[in-house]
């Protein structure tokens, strides 16, 4: 790695660049607190490679598609109540569905 310096005043100071910034989500900070506590090698890695991040950010968006994928399947198998009748049991069908959709990525893609 190689630095590259400007002169201000007296001193010379390094031309540090800030890494972009990319979003990470709930299911890529779940996946940092995972990799800090449990595979500190693998997270140690990542970090020193510049990879953290862009790694964070590739699981947060596959978690998200592969949660509404599940989802629908899981509607397709188990069809919710009508919204305008039972506005209170769809809202919990549809909380369980989510649940059980989010349980099978944490455990397949997250906690890994």
């Amino acid at each position: 790695m190689e630095l590259t310096y400007t002169q201000s005043g007296d001193y010379l100071l390094p031309d540090l660049a800030q890494p972009e910034a990319m979003s990470i989500g709930k299911y890529g900070l779940l996946r940092k607190t995972f990799l800090k506590t449990e595979r500190k090698g693998t997270f140690a890695h990542l970090m020193l490679s510049e990879q953290l991040n862009p790694h964070l950010a590739e699981i947060d968006r596959t978690a998200r598609d592969q949660i509404e994928r599940t989802l629908t399947r899981l509607l397709e198998q188990h069809p919710a109540p009508d919204k305008a009748n039972d506005p209170m049991g769809w809202t919990g069908h549809m909380n369980n569905l989510k649940q059980q959709a989010e349980e099978l990525i944490l455990t397949e893609l997250v906690y890994r």
